[in-house]
């Protein structure tokens, strides 16, 4: 989208250029500097992507006693800095190639260079269910360290199985009156020690096999209607937050490069999609494990099969 009110500009002489700047992009970035490429990272947002909503990572090498994603992003941003990366912030809404060009298009500018490396990240699953969409912002949330302090002394559920649910329902027992783990499997996919941890807290409560059909409210949340051994109930709860799995930020490549069903972009082994000179990096590529570590793994190897590429190899 190209508004009118915004001075149109092309800019052409990047060796790489990087979207998306969280672990994977950033990382990518700075080791593309430091190989001497002419690099830009392009970001809507701030630079840190998902992490920087992440109250405790404990699970990154190098920082044993854990470190905020607030902490960690400008981190590796300094780094990528420091190497020499090119930062603008524009959102990406398409890419094109034409011969050995490919060409990022944006909100207001043209971006163009040998080789691009796509890290756009995931963005939070939704229900799907009735006034979700509509509550977003007046019950219905996505980050529990955000938020948490709007429901302090308060009844919240939070819905979903995995690492993510089970540790923002940790952060969110120590403000919240009581807390309503919904899942609707029979077992949790966390690890084992985000289920221990959970399992310790007293004003926590976990119901498996249970769908939510609808959230429910007038101005703000008040309810969340559950199904479970085939009858229905409103729950009263103040606030709910998603934790469902995510989905890849790829629809602005997509008819450009191969997507798996799922919309994650198809790689080879050098982490380069179906067109030369295009990369992939992080949780939206095909077979990611999701995983901070492994972000960032991925964007040194990107990085190092990008100046290859450049340089014939």
């Amino acid at each position: 989208c190209r508004s009118s009110a915004v001075h149109y500009v092309r800019v052409s002489e990047y060796d790489l250029v990087v979207v998306g700047a969280g672990l994977a992009g950033l990382t990518a970035g700075m080791y593309a500097a430091r190989f001497g490429l002419k690099t830009l990272i392009l970001e809507q947002m701030a630079a840190g992507g998902q992490v920087l909503n992440v109250e405790k990572i404990e699970n990154y090498p190098g920082f044993p006693q854990g470190i905020s994603g607030f902490d960690l992003g400008p981190l590796v941003q300094e780094q990528a800095e420091a190497a020499g990366a090119e930062f603008a912030m524009h959102t990406a809404s398409a890419l094109a190639v034409n011969g050995d060009e490919r060409t990022v298009h944006c909100d207001g500018a043209d971006y163009s260079a040998s080789a691009v490396v796509i890290a756009t990240g995931s963005s939070f699953r939704t229900l799907g269910v009735p006034g979700e969409a509509e509550f977003v912002g007046r019950g219905v949330s996505h980050c529990a360290s955000c938020d948490a302090p709007f429901f302090i002394g308060k009844d919240v559920c939070v819905i979903g199985g995995g690492d993510s649910a089970l540790d923002e329902a940790a952060v969110l027992a120590q403000q919240v009156g009581h807390v309503l783990l919904i899942h609707r499997g029979p077992n949790f996919r966390a690890q084992h020690i985000a289920v221990e941890r959970l399992s310790g807290l007293s004003n926590v409560e976990v119901e498996f096999n249970t769908q939510v059909l609808a959230i429910e409210g007038d101005q703000s949340v008040s309810g969340v209607r559950v199904q479970s051994d085939g009858s229905q109930r409103l729950q009263d709860v103040s606030g709910v937050f998603v934790f469902v799995g995510l989905e890849p930020n790829t629809a602005f490549v997509q008819g450009v490069v191969d997507l798996d069903g799922a919309g994650h972009v198809v790689v080879d082994e050098r982490l380069q999609s179906s067109v030369p000179g295009v990369f992939a990096a992080g949780d939206l590529r095909q077979h990611s494990v999701a995983q901070l570590a492994a972000a960032a793994g991925d964007g040194a190897t990107v990085a190092v099969n990008v100046f290859r590429y450049l340089r014939g190899g």
